[in-house]
């Protein structure tokens, strides 16, 4: 099987080799086999993967990365894995990720990826839940969660580990293999049986269950939405006639293996479309990989953009008088050419001629130092996020619009496009992506990317579906230039006292926009008013406070000073006065921890589980519902290490006129 020579891209926007036939073809092949399609076309000129270590950038190209996967796969076969068998990753963003995924697929397996910040008994009981025959993780850490369960993991055949650093002393036990043996083995295998890779390879069809990803789990225990190879391929034509990419084009792969971004991105689009796959060195070099590597898109999560835009506010902030004082002319002259944008109206010539100016002194400085200045487009989606964040990065000159999808509609389908980007929306459908509104004003979506269905979950899968539409489970509508606008969570639109529905998240992604606010979680379920909990950016409000010479020891001290309250009553303050009064903050404290997924107050994406938290601190929720100005409160917290601690202390409760 063959497809032709590149002959140019379909939307003309970019790189060569994107076109229809190649894409048409590519539709019919399952993952692995698309990537060898592609060895064969792009070959050994062409890099297909980039991985920074030591500070060094590292290269694969096509012919290589094809031949990882193939040692992997018949290394996987060696192990005892057959078709059908599922096979289980706990990585970070490195190559083997890849090559662990695609050749398990490679010989019919179907892979799970599980992140790598789960706890032991967390990652044990997920495993239970599909048993894998192999479990495949990153280093000494991942492999000691396992040891530390293993009277529960008897379906484990093996272990494989890709890191060798530390695992001296476990090399005598028969259940840990490297992932240089599993290489080796499949080099042996292959010497044995040449001709048992392409057979299994190509005994594969673009209709089987490619991979299974955890949903978030924000209601309840995450289920397994199962996606073929058809929904990654579908999924990746859409975004490459869409998007100004192709052939050579540079991925950063920033988001967890485990979150459908990086599944859809890493794996279908950047295979199908013969893009580059980037890995940075560590979570604090990404800055610096930015702009070493000039990705031309990014997709990344709100909390992301937040916490980027959050870092740059600050620094302006604390900058000398000439330079903050420049940065806030040039940011109010960008935001009304961008609200002038968004109202489809054209700026008027003296304002563009100013934007300009301040592009060139102010924000292409500052979007390089970021390593933002060479990408061409950016995405946020994962989570609402503040209209304010889109309109402070698209005011600094960057193309970042938002998105919506979820991971059993395949990822994303819904996109701002250029020339239409409205912070408040996220854009219109993708090519081949129907949507409509429900009567009860639920979000409905069909498309061939929709996913197969939950794992060993017959009826959860039919209650997914309604007439063939996938049920998203949020709440929305379309504006009038057809633009989705997302309410929330259609179970968590909550009514007040007085019979008035908002979205807690709707004021949420608000309050986050504040750099000084690292989470929000709101209530008013049938109460007279709206309270909040505030979690405090422990970096940025530290530096705030030791500028200001306040003396504190830990993140609950940090929170309790009398200076700290008062920052963040001015920015529950400033977000209230652009709510309607019943929806404005009545009553906050500050959380004297930080949510934390460890303690199942975060799902792994980040998202906070809402009716968790609601058990979780009741008598706090209660208190600000009652003439209380304080409590006092004894509770647990749960360290990385699986350690317990206590906190005692008494959280204040402040009312905002």
């Amino acid at each position: 099987m063959n497809v032709s020579e590149p002959k140019g891209r379909t939307n003309g926007n970019g790189p060569a080799g994107l076109d229809a036939a190649v894409l048409d073809a590519y539709g019919k092949y399952t993952l692995p086999q698309i990537l060898g399609e592609q060895a064969k076309r792009l070959g050994a000129g062409n890099v297909a993967i980039r991985e920074k270590a030591y500070g060094i950038w590292q290269t694969v190209n096509w012919e290589e990365y094809f031949s990882y996967v193939r040692r992997t796969a018949l290394g996987l076969l060696g192990l005892g894995v057959r078709r059908r068998d599922n096979v289980a990753i706990v990585m970070n963003n490195h190559p083997e990720w890849l090559y662990s995924e695609l050749g398990a697929q490679a010989v019919g397996c179907v892979t799970v990826n599980l992140f790598t910040s789960s706890i032991a008994d967390e990652l044990a009981e997920a495993l239970k839940r599909f048993q894998p025959a192999v479990v495949v993780v990153q280093d000494q850490e991942q492999v000691d969660k396992l040891l530390e369960t293993r009277s529960r993991l008897g379906f484990v055949k093996t272990v494989v580990y890709v890191d060798p650093t530390g695992m001296r002393n476990y090399r005598d036990n028969p259940w840990l293999v490297s992932f240089r043996e599993l290489l080796e083995r499949g080099d042996e295998l292959e010497r044995e049986k040449p001709q048992l890779f392409p057979s299994e390879l190509w005994r594969g069809r673009p209709e089987d269950v490619a991979v299974m990803i955890q949903t978030s789990g924000t209601t309840g225990l995450p289920k397994l939405a199962m996606l073929s190879h058809r929904n990654y391929t579908s999924m990746a034509r859409k975004w490459l006639e869409t998007t100004p990419i192709g052939i050579g084009s540079n991925w950063l792969s920033i988001t967890p293996p485990a979150w459908i971004v990086d599944q859809i991105w890493g794996v279908g689009i950047t295979l199908t479309g013969g893009l580059t796959m980037n890995f940075p060195e560590t979570a604090e070099t990404i800055e610096m990989d930015f702009r070493e590597i000039g990705p031309d898109v990014i997709v990344s999560s709100s909390r992301f953009w937040e916490d980027l835009a959050s870092k740059i506010r600050v620094k302006m902030a604390d900058a000398g008088f000439v330079k903050r004082k420049l940065f806030e002319a040039a940011e109010r002259i960008g935001q009304r050419v961008v609200d002038a944008q968004a109202a489809k109206e054209t700026p008027a010539a003296a304002l563009r001629a100013l934007r300009r100016v301040g592009e060139s002194l102010v924000f292409r400085p500052l979007m390089d130092r970021v390593g933002c200045l060479g990408l061409k487009t950016a995405y946020t989606g994962g989570h609402p996020i503040s209209p304010e964040v889109i309109r402070f990065f698209r005011a600094c000159g960057l193309n970042l619009k938002q998105c919506y999808g979820l991971t059993e509609a395949g990822g994303i389908f819904q996109v701002q496009p250029d020339g239409e980007a409205k912070p408040e929306t996220v854009g219109k459908a993708l090519p081949d992506t129907e949507v409509r509104i429900a009567e009860d004003q639920e979000v409905l979506v069909k498309s061939l990317s929709n996913f197969t269905g939950y794992y060993k979950d017959y009826k959860a899968t039919e209650e997914a579906f309604r007439d063939g539409w996938l049920r998203t489970g949020d709440a929305g509508y379309l504006d009038a230039d057809g633009h989705l606008v997302i309410i929330g969570r259609k179970e968590e639109i909550i009514r007040n006292k007085t019979g008035a529905a908002f979205s807690p998240d709707f004021i949420e992604t608000r309050l986050k926009f504040s750099p000084y606010i690292k989470e929000a979680v709101i209530f008013g379920e049938g109460r007279p008013y709206i309270s909040a909990f505030v979690n405090i950016d422990m970096g940025n409000v530290g530096n705030w406070a030791e500028e200001r010479m306040i003396p504190y020891t830990t993140y609950t001290d940090l929170s309790q000073q009398p200076r700290v309250e008062e920052l963040i009553f001015g920015e529950i303050r400033e977000v209230n006065e652009r709510l309607p009064d019943y929806m404005k903050i009545r009553k906050f404290l500050l959380l004297y921890k930080l949510l934390d997924a460890d303690d199942e107050e975060l799902t792994r994406t980040g998202k906070v589980r809402r009716r968790f938290v609601y058990g979780l601190y009741l008598n706090l929720i209660e208190a600000m519902y009652r003439n209380l100005k304080e409590l006092e409160v004894k509770s647990q917290v749960r360290y990385r290490d699986g350690q317990v601690g206590k906190i005692e202390t008494t959280v204040k409760i402040h009312e905002v006129p």
